[in-house]
């Protein structure tokens, strides 16, 4: 076995149904007394809710967390939690609040609590994003990774199948990733393997059934292995496309990490054999029928998730300048990149072709 450097996240983790009503617990253990509850404006009845368990621990809700973490809105999120004397942070939902959540800690060291209701991972990493002036700029800091995580399958349940399957996606995109990242190891190819396998099982029933607890539960469990090995892991070429088209043009998040994640893995598939077998593996692609990126992309449109930027409203138009930006300060990856090349991958995601 080569030699390896496996760096653990440390956060605490509660899990299961219902795990919710541990909250009070959870920030008594933290030691705080005064949590500002953060939330999209979509989710502020869920934010509500966790401010009245906390009774006399909440000093209230701010409920304005959106895509992408803007840097004006980060301002405003820090000011509020000055001004009311948080000593710590409450982030529930998805990606966009975690991130908030997150651009909070930068500035001012407060610990976040996080609770997911999307399959975004970003709860498991220390890796924070604020886009300035159309540019997406992230970073490492373990100020920001959250303290303690509490994952409900529960609170995911009334997430839209759409919006459900997108952020399946968008997980899977992260062990996809760590298992070809400079820094792979065999602890998070364990955990890529395991994550992959679980939120291909369960995507499928949750698209059956939106309020399935078994597909809701593995898809949480997959989501939870896959963001701990995108916080343990480098990320490639995927996560840069992702960051420059998010940024840049405010596209969806999940729904950008669907898309771009078929071509990306066809882009490396020849440079990566072993990380493709385990993908093919996780996900019960037979051999001679697909390969990985085939697999992913007709697992996306068996389950109806987007298929192409054009639909997530990209525009023909500016390809090339996303590709430019892309190669402006490109992340490793196993395949080396060109803007030539690169300008044909996000070509073929453009019209949604199948790798």
């Amino acid at each position: 076995m080569k030699s390896f450097v496996y760096e653990a996240m440390p956060s605490r983790v509660v899990f299961g149904e219902n795990a919710i009503e541990h909250l009070p617990r959870e920030i008594e253990q933290l030691g705080a007394n005064r949590a500002l509850v953060l939330s999209t404006p979509g989710r502020q009845e869920l934010a509500n809710d966790i401010s009245q368990r906390l009774g006399a621990r909440s000093v209230g809700i701010y409920p304005h967390a959106v895509m992408h973490v803007p840097i004006e809105v980060a301002r405003k999120a820090h000011d509020e939690a000055m001004r009311l004397g948080a000593d710590c942070i409450v982030a529930a939902g998805g990606g966009s609040t975690v991130g908030l959540g997150k651009a909070i800690a930068l500035e001012s060291g407060l610990p976040v609590l996080a609770i997911p209701t999307t399959y975004s991972g970003s709860e498991m990493t220390s890796i924070y994003g604020l886009t300035e002036a159309g540019l997406k700029r992230t970073g490492r800091d373990r100020r920001v990774l959250p303290r303690t995580v509490i994952y409900d399958p529960q609170l995911t349940t009334g997430l839209p199948v759409a919006t459900s399957i997108a952020s399946g996606f968008n997980a899977i995109a992260h062990a996809v990733e760590g298992l070809y990242a400079e820094n792979a190891n065999p602890i998070t190819t364990l955990m890529a393997e395991e994550g992959i396998r679980a939120l291909a099982q369960g995507m499928p029933e949750i698209a059956k059934n939106s309020r399935d607890p078994g597909g809701r539960s593995d898809c949480l469990y997959g989501a939870w292995l896959c963001g701990a090995v995108l916080g343990s892991s480098s990320m490639a070429l995927h996560h840069k496309l992702c960051h420059v088209l998010g940024g840049t043009w405010n596209l969806p998040h999940a729904e950008t990490h669907t898309v771009i994640l078929p071509h990306a893995v066809a882009y490396n598939y020849a440079a990566a054999p072993e990380a493709m077998a385990r993908i093919e593996r996780a996900m019960k692609i037979s051999e001679g029928t697909s390969n990985a990126a085939q697999g992913i992309f007709d697992l996306m449109k068996q389950l109806g998730a987007p298929v192409s930027l054009q639909q997530i409203g990209m525009k023909q138009e500016d390809l090339d300048r996303a590709a430019s930006l892309v190669m402006e300060a490109p992340y490793y990856n196993p395949e080396p990149t060109t803007q030539a090349k690169i300008r044909g991958l996000l070509d073929n995601a453009f019209f949604g072709r199948r790798p």
